[in-house]
């Protein structure tokens, strides 16, 4: 009998497989391609207080092994998360994660708030729609200069520590590849009460068009994603594993259940899949089949047995 079961803070997962933030929306496309109450989570579209239109210009380019993108975190805003979204979440079986963005520290303590207090009213009714929230420090601090609150421990300590006293729900940050100590950042998260941290978000990465002479991208860099950041983002994840007592939540180019045993043998808890939906957009129902035909084959009857042996 193979158990594929996982849990973060008292949140289940009936597997290590949970789609990563802006690349599944909120779930209603994908599900009806296929049955995603078969996924371990969902990480939603990356939320801000107010709505965002995102950037402008040419948002997506492909690369020879992964994806460029600078969408801008287009998104309808938290309150229209709560209005139009939680009651779909609400009827899914799976773990259901808000991930929260914000340009200031009001934006962030605000949002985090309202999904607070949502949360609570929805527990109380039965009709729960939000497990966890997914916190991503990676986004432009405007009182900053634009510096990403993700680069520098010490700024990224206050929004931790802020979110921290707004909200009871387990509380995972998404951590920067492009901070100055990623394992720095992890271990301060845990210092200031995160229940998770999750790793790692896109590289700042770039590409020209040499016959416009000029970046591709209105805002010149954009974010890498895809196969071709997958070994530095595991070693990032064993690294930060190594050094942090609460789960890690590991991607970067995952796309086999070979990807996904690397990470777990890593330390993760469980995983993220992101630019795969991209390529296969049953991606979530195939890695699950796969995954388990592979303990299955290696005869591993739980992902206990291998999590963390590197």
């Amino acid at each position: 009998m193979i158990n594929m079961m996982c849990s973060i803070a008292g949140v289940h997962f009936k597997n290590p497989i949970v789609m990563a933030s802006g690349t599944f929306g909120f779930g209603r496309e994908y599900g009806s391609l296929y049955d995603i109450n078969r996924l371990g989570g969902i990480s939603g579209k990356g939320l801000t207080l107010h709505p965002k239109e995102g950037n402008n210009g040419i948002r997506v380019y492909e690369t020879s092994s992964g994806m460029l993108n600078s969408v801008g975190l287009e998104n309808p805003g938290v309150e229209a998360f709560l209005r139009e979204e939680c009651e779909y979440w609400a009827g899914l079986n799976l773990a259901r994660i808000a991930n929260l963005g914000g340009n200031t520290l009001e934006d962030y303590v605000e949002g985090a708030r309202l999904i607070e207090e949502d949360a609570v009213l929805r527990k109380a009714n039965a009709k729960q729609a939000v497990d966890m929230i997914e916190l991503n420090i990676s986004c432009p601090n405007v009182k900053a200069g634009g510096m990403a609150y993700g680069i520098k421990t010490e700024i990224a300590r206050e929004v931790v520590r802020e979110i921290r006293q707004v909200t009871a729900l387990p509380l995972m940050i998404k951590l920067s590849p492009n901070a100055e100590d990623v394992v720095q950042m992890a271990v301060m998260c845990e210092e200031e009460g995160a229940d998770a941290v999750s790793l790692v978000n896109t590289f700042s990465a770039m590409k020209i068009d040499i016959y416009k002479r000029r970046s591709v991208f209105e805002n010149l860099y954009a974010g890498l994603s895809g196969p071709a950041i997958k070994p530095i983002a595991l070693r990032m994840v064993h690294q930060v594993s190594q050094a942090v007592s609460i789960p890690v939540v590991g991607m970067g180019g995952i796309r086999s259940a070979e990807d996904i045993i690397e990470f777990i043998m890593a330390g993760a808890a469980v995983v993220q899949v992101g630019t795969h939906n991209f390529v296969d957009l049953r991606a979530g129902e195939h890695l699950i089949d796969e995954l388990q035909a592979f303990m299955e084959r290696e005869k591993i009857a739980s992902l206990d047995e291998i999590r963390g042996i590197v």
